[in-house]
């Protein structure tokens, strides 16, 4: 079998279900060596990368690999390649691209930018904040850690559901900060972003230049950080930044989706540290903070609406502010459209209908989607997240997978662990049926009768 076409193929998939940047900076860089004893070869770059493959993308080529013409019985193999020194400086090259005769050089990597207000929101700031009886307690720790840097509450760990608003407060800090404190050093990261520069930095040998740049700062503010859950590398580095910063009074901000001793597989010794300051909730917003928030965002509309219908809305769209501002936000696109037909309550029903179907719906279990497609396909509900790979266990699993992205609030790394993979093993299942139901036919029929055994309309899910 050759080896080169078969990594070609694999890579063209890969391609489609994967983020520009995370396929240039972990598969690009992958080298197809060989094919033996029903083992394919890859060579990488470090240990690093060799174990961050393993860990996190495995499986992920694996299902690619066999997407193609690569038998079952393939397995994968990475290992670490030589690197000759280089003699002269590498030339810059786009990522994914091998820079012009530098083939067998280590790809660059991006210049870490300076210390500075990087990568603000300029609209997420307090004075767009609406404050309310359910967030008024949030907002004024927030407040409070822009008037004593590192003094009143440090570290500030909120934490809440998706769409409260959390990444307004963290933003809307930095930006006060940087207007009242000549010359200071904000940084705002998310996790995610945090993890990519890490890399880079190890990768490029980088590493003391990533410390500095968080290390000498005066307010970090790190977004999601329940993203740092089994990240061991990162939360060893995370570890001795959060220490530094501490110790100099320097102020450390963070978000997150839930409690920090309920986010799997944190260290322990960061847990206790997220918890020095001060741990505060931000809750679901009460029915006067939504209605305050809707009259808030449309004074500014072409058209205004009745105060009736902006309580309809507040009464009926309870989840997040996010599902609030586009209920209003629909209501108004209608309005404009159609300016001669009067915007009552009865005709706002009829035009949020999908979306307050959606909020009175009890939210699905993980169990709820793994029952319903073991019964559909007949097979096991313990096969839902067993270590079995055979294509009657595959398939239903990753619609399993798929419709728990769909129809289910739950991050990516709470869907892993309730199917015992990975998060990027979500990803890639998820995106393959999304693939396969724009093009086959009876797969589409299939997934859309599991959702309305489910309770749900798949038309309203997009499915």
């Amino acid at each position: 079998m050759d080896v080169q076409p078969l990594w070609e193929n694999a890579c063209k998939h890969l391609k489609e279900i994967l983020n520009p940047d995370v396929y240039s900076r972990w598969i690009a860089v992958i080298r197809p060596l060989e094919i033996a004893n029903d083992t394919l070869v890859l060579s990488v770059e470090n240990d690093f990368c060799k174990m961050w493959l393993e860990d996190n993308y495995l499986q992920l080529i694996v299902n690619a690999l066999r997407l193609g013409e690569a038998p079952e019985s393939l397995h994968v193999k990475f290992t670490v390649r030589q690197q000759e020194p280089a003699t002269e400086p590498e030339e810059v090259a786009e990522p994914g691209q091998a820079a012009p005769g530098e083939k067998e050089k280590r790809r660059p990597q991006r210049r870490m930018k300076g210390v500075a207000v990087t990568e603000l929101n300029e609209r997420l700031t307090f004075e767009e904040f609406v404050v309310g009886p359910s967030n008024s307690f949030v907002h004024a720790a927030a407040i409070g850690v822009t008037q004593s840097l590192g003094k009143a509450y440090n570290p500030l760990f909120i934490h809440g559901q998706s769409g409260l608003g959390k990444t307004h407060l963290l933003q809307a800090i930095g930006h006060r900060v940087a207007q009242t404190m000549a010359g200071a050093r904000v940084a705002y990261v998310t996790t995610e972003s945090l993890l990519n520069e890490y890399v880079d930095a190890i990768r490029s040998n980088t590493t003391l230049a990533f410390r500095n740049r968080y290390r000498s700062v005066d307010l970090l503010l790190v977004d999601d950080v329940h993203f740092f859950g089994g990240k061991e590398s990162l939360q060893e580095e995370f570890f001795h930044t959060f220490n530094t910063l501490f110790n100099a009074r320097k102020q450390i901000v963070m978000t997150s989706d839930r409690l920090a001793r309920e986010i799997p597989g944190l260290e322990e010794r960061l847990v206790t540290r997220f918890q020095w300051g001060l741990v505060i909730a931000l809750e679901k917003p009460n029915f006067e903070t939504r209605l305050a928030i809707l009259r808030y965002k449309h004074q500014s509309a072409n058209r205004q609406l009745s105060e009736d219908v902006l309580m309809f809305i507040a009464d009926n769209i309870q989840s997040n502010v996010r599902a609030l501002e586009c209920g209003l936000n629909t209501a108004l696109w209608y309005a404009n459209q159609q300016p001669e037909v009067p915007m009552n309550v009865e005709r706002v029903r009829d035009i949020l209908k999908d979306v307050l179907d959606k909020e009175q719906l009890k939210d699905l279990t993980f169990d709820e989607i793994q029952r319903a497609v073991a019964e559909f396909y007949d097979v096991r509900l313990t096969d839902m997240s067993s270590k079995q790979r055979p294509q009657s266990v595959a398939l239903p699993r990753q619609i399993a997978m798929y419709l728990a992205r769909k129809l289910t609030h739950a991050s990516l790394q709470d869907i892993a662990n309730a199917f015992g993979k990975t998060h990027a093993t979500v990803l890639y299942a998820a995106k393959a049926i999304q693939n396969r139901i724009d093009t086959e036919e009876k797969l589409r029929g299939d997934v859309r009768q599991i959702t309305r055994r489910l309770g749900r309309d798949p038309v309203a899910y997009q499915l």
